[in-house]
């Protein structure tokens, strides 16, 4: 076992605070990650807080890992001491299902091992990326091209992966009109991915308060939902909508932006549930769907897509002793738009 410095809620709803965590030895398939980059993630703040449901304490959040490798099993064939790589959403999964074989991993029937709030199959908990080292095994590890910088790649992890697989899977790309719901850490990411897949991109955010970040970033419109004529003006436009909002929405309403057969692909995760009138889904036969992170095969290609492309996250650097008050300011919507913790700050 090998102790690291890590940030680490001791309890839900608790702030972080510095502490030691063991990381395990490096077994014969692993990869011993010294972590320069770690991104935060509204799903960190969701899990600390038990937003959605009982988690595991003390936690050590992160799950957006960049770095570099330190030391490989014998057996690792992927990966070499000096290499950049990064971590997302899971470190292990039960790699026999149909999914797992399907490169779905995140799907796993069998229960995949999150990055951290989980439990190895050692049995021991995941500890996150808001620390020094991290091992993992070779399979869940990826690969980071060079024309990304460590830094801008971590949030591509789970903002890149979650908004590019369902762009990928309903086919976002010339002649079709996407819509993305929000414009925050995931949100800021869906609009350049979509942009650089062709597509035509709008941005429907609460305000225009940062229409012309929007514009930037490769939106061909943006559009305040908060404003009624919004919805009156651009129903039925729509090929796809990826809403990346953490609120709960009035679905129907977006519902009614889509052209007949559209599709709805939710990412975003509220805390509580939502309704649904399904005449909202009847009339125009469309589809309410969601879609969660993306598999390593899949991952390792939007990194691929994002290097060849320039692509990265807007990010703000922060100090480790800032991710409490960070915290505070993903949730007023301060920051543009991912905070990424330089672990050297540890």
């Amino acid at each position: 076992m090998t102790t690291v410095a890590a940030y680490a809620a001791p309890a839900a709803k608790a702030p972080l605070e510095r502490t030691t965590i063991e990381r395990r030895e490096v077994r014969e398939h692993d990869v011993l990650i010294d972590i320069k980059f770690a991104g935060i993630c509204h799903s960190d703040i969701h899990q600390v807080r038990e937003g959605w449901g009982e988690a595991i304490f003390p936690m050590v959040p992160g799950h957006e890992i960049a770095g570099i490798v330190s030391a490989v099993g014998p057996g690792v064939t992927k990966f070499a001491v000096g290499d950049r790589v990064g971590v997302g959403c899971m470190v292990d999964s039960c790699r026999e299902c149909e999914n797992c074989k399907a490169g779905r991993e995140q799907y796993c029937t069998g229960g995949n091992v999150m990055t951290y709030n989980g439990v190895g199959k050692d049995g021991e908990p995941t500890y996150g990326g808001y620390s020094e080292k991290v091992v993992v095994d070779e399979n869940f590890v990826l690969g980071i091209p060079e024309g990304i910088s460590l830094d801008e790649a971590a949030p591509l992890l789970c903002a890149g992966i979650t908004t590019y697989s369902p762009l990928r899977r309903w086919n976002a790309g010339p002649g079709k009109k996407v819509a993305v719901v929000g414009l925050g850490g995931l949100g800021h990411m869906a609009v350049k991915l979509a942009h650089a897949l062709g597509a035509e991109v709008t941005v429907l955010s609460q305000s225009l308060r940062k229409k012309d970040d929007g514009l930037k970033l490769g939106a061909d419109h943006y559009y305040a939902t908060s404003d009624p004529a919004t919805f009156e003006e651009l129903a039925g436009t729509f090929d796809l909508i990826v809403s990346t909002v953490s609120a709960p929405l009035d679905f129907a309403a977006y519902l009614g932006l889509l052209k007949t057969e559209g599709t709805l692909a939710n990412v975003g995760a509220p805390e509580e549930p939502v309704s649904l009138n399904l005449f909202a889904l009847l009339g125009g036969g469309k589809s309410l769907t969601g879609s969660m992170i993306g598999g390593i095969a899949e991952t390792q290609e939007m990194l691929d897509f994002c290097a060849a492309h320039g692509i990265g996250a807007e990010i703000e650097l922060i100090a480790a002793s800032e991710v409490n008050e960070a915290y505070e300011r993903v949730l007023g919507s301060d920051v543009r738009y991912r905070f990424v913790i330089d672990t050297a700050t540890i």
